[in-house]
Formats: C-alpha cells, sequence, structure tokens
C-alpha cells in the first residue's frame, strides 16, 4: 500500500457531526503509475481540497481514492488523470458521495515515521516512537503534504543534513514552505532564526501553528510573497543557505532571483521536480554561477545541493 494526502480539513466543530464526503476513484494497472499519478494528485490539491490514497489489490491492480470535502471539479480531475495516467485510464472515474468520515486520519493510519538523517518527522500518535537522540518534527495528521513521507520533502532533509554537517549557516530562508517542515528542521538544528515564506495564505498559517507545535515558533517567521518580491527577502539577506521545495518551472524562473540574494559560498537545496526535469534547473542555477554537489532520487522525484561559487 502506498498513501500520499494533502491537506485537508474535515472535521466538523466540537459535538457536531462530520460533513458528507464526495469521493472519486479508479484503479490503474501497476505501482509505478499509481505512484506516477498519486504524485500529480498530491500536488495539485495540496492547498487543502482532497485526501489522495492508493491501494494494492489481490489482483496487482491498484485502487486510486481521492476523498473531498467538497464536491469536486470533475473535468479537472478528469484532465488531470488523462494528462498523469491516459485517456483510458480517465474514463474509468467514478464520482460518489459516502458517509462522512475523516478521511485524513483513516488514510494516515499505516504511516509511520520517516528518517532523514538526524530528522524524524512524525504524526502526533507516533509522538512517543521517535529516538531521544534525534530532531524531532511533528506535524498534524489534517495537515499531511509535506510530512515527510514525500520524496521531495525526504530528500530536502537528507540534503539539510549532509550540509548541516560542515556548516552552520547564519542566514536561512525556506521559500515556498508548505507546512513549514524544512524551516522547523533547520531552526532546531541551528537554533537560529529562519524566514519561510509562501504564496498561498492557509499554508502560511499553517506553518506558523506548527512551527509553535514544535517549540520553535521564536525562530520561524513566515511570510506571505511570490518570489523574491516582498522587501522582507532583502533585509534577512544575502542568505547562506535557502530549501526550496516547489516545482521545477517556479524553479527555473527564480534562479536568477534567487542568485542576487545569496552570499558567496551559500548553499541551495531545491525539489519539486521530477527526475527527466533535474537537468534543465541545474542549467538555470549554472548560469548564475551555482554548481551541483548532490542529486539524491527517491521515488521518482529530484533533489538537488548546488553552492553559489562567489
Amino acid at each position: 500500500m502506498t498513501t500520499k494526502v494533502s491537506k485537508i480539513e474535515l472535521n466538523g466543530p466540537s459535538g457536531c457531526s462530520l460533513p458528507p464526503t464526495h469521493r472519486a476513484s479508479f484503479s490503474i494497472g501497476n505501482e509505478a503509475a499509481a505512484r506516477r499519478v498519486v504524485d500529480v494528485l498530491t500536488e495539485v490539491f495540496f492547498e487543502g481540497d482532497a485526501a489522495v490514497a492508493a491501494f494494492e489489490r489481490p489482483d496487482g491492480q491498484w485502487d486510486v481514492t481521492l476523498h473531498f470535502a467538497e464536491a469536486p471539479d470533475q473535468a479537472l480531475l478528469h484532465e488531470l488523470v488523462a494528462n498523469s495516467a491516459g485517456n483510458e485510464i480517465a474514463t474509468t472515474l467514478v464520482f460518489d458521495t459516502i458517509e462522512a468520515k475523516d478521511w485524513v486520519k483513516a488514510s494516515l493510519e499505516d504511516l509511520v515515521p520517516v528518517p532523514a538523517g538526524r530528522f524524524v518527522v512524525h504524526g502526533s500518535h507516533d509522538r512517543d516512537r521517535v529516538a531521544p537522540n534525534k530532531l524531532a518534527i511533528e506535524i498534524e495528521a489534517a495537515l499531511a503534504f509535506g510530512t515527510g513521507h514525500h520524496g521531495t520533502t525526504r530528500g530536502c532533509l537528507l540534503l539539510l543534513d549532509h550540509v548541516l554537517k560542515s556548516s552552520r549557516p547564519r542566514s536561512v530562508l525556506d521559500l515556498g514552505t508548505g507546512t513549514g517542515v524544512l524551516a522547523i528542521a533547520a531552526a532546531k538544528a541551528l537554533h537560529r532564526r529562519v524566514l519561510a515564506s509562501d504564496i498561498d495564505p492557509p499554508s502560511v498559517r499553517v506553518a506558523a501553528e506548527n512551527a509553535t507545535l514544535n517549540d520553535v515558533g521564536d525562530y520561524v517567521r513566515v511570510i506571505r510573497a511570490t518570489g523574491f518580491a516582498a522587501p522582507d527577502f532583502a533585509r534577512a539577506g544575502p542568505f547562506d543557505l535557502v530549501l526550496a521545495n516547489i516545482l521545477a518551472n517556479p524553479l527555473r524562473q527564480l534562479a536568477g532571483p534567487m542568485a542576487r540574494h545569496l552570499a558567496p559560498g551559500a548553499h541551495v537545496i531545491l525539489s519539486g521536480l521530477l527526475t527527466h526535469q533535474a537537468p534543465a534547473v541545474i542549467a538555470a542555477y549554472r548560469a548564475r554561477g551555482l554548481v551541483p554537489l548532490r542529486h539524491l532520487r527517491i521515488e521518482g522525484w529530484s533533489s538537488l545541493l548546488l553552492r553559489k561559487l562567489s
């Protein structure tokens, strides 16, 4: 079984029943295809819309299911599945409404703490399973996208752990912070201030809440910003370390602005790109004076470590 879950809030107020749950489901032929389409759906719906899960059947087929708090855009789902799995699979999509349930919690029941070097990302139900010599990062189940179960988040954490073995960056930026996992990890390891940004207002709120939950609320400052447009970046920089787990196209577009906000010798950790997209991203940053040092490949996703030469 594999489970990928994006942010969704289905819990009603205390004492109130949950609303009906909307469901979309289809089957696909093998694990690789299931992982590919689930990764695409998780990336699209991470802003608070769906819980996505994939389960292997005894016959080797995989059932992919999405649960929504609100009725989904059926045409959009058809298009997403067609683009990632083919038209034949998209035509098998079935939409229905089922009994209310906390599908995020149900989908995460089989997820275990994820180790990444010195870091371990876990849910509240696994708080007691983290070894005392690890830096624990707790993310609530209802905010599961970016918990570390996604290959891009784990890749970034592994590269961060590698960088921190030989350096202690003074100024750190987590660009496109999402749930705040990377900012929290850097703050816990360094005990220094970290600037985190996101274009999505709910993500700004969630990241700040998660920083407080993880006892680094005084270190992590979260702002809403697009790219490097906000004056906060100039005030906080130049940065010795930037973490950016977003997508390939934005990463390429941000190469120039990011380079201008880096200190000489700065490290940059990039992810959110499929493995075949990595060469184009590397080329964009190499043209701005950054050289690649490491390339991790996890579950079809690439995570890159680069360094600015001067």
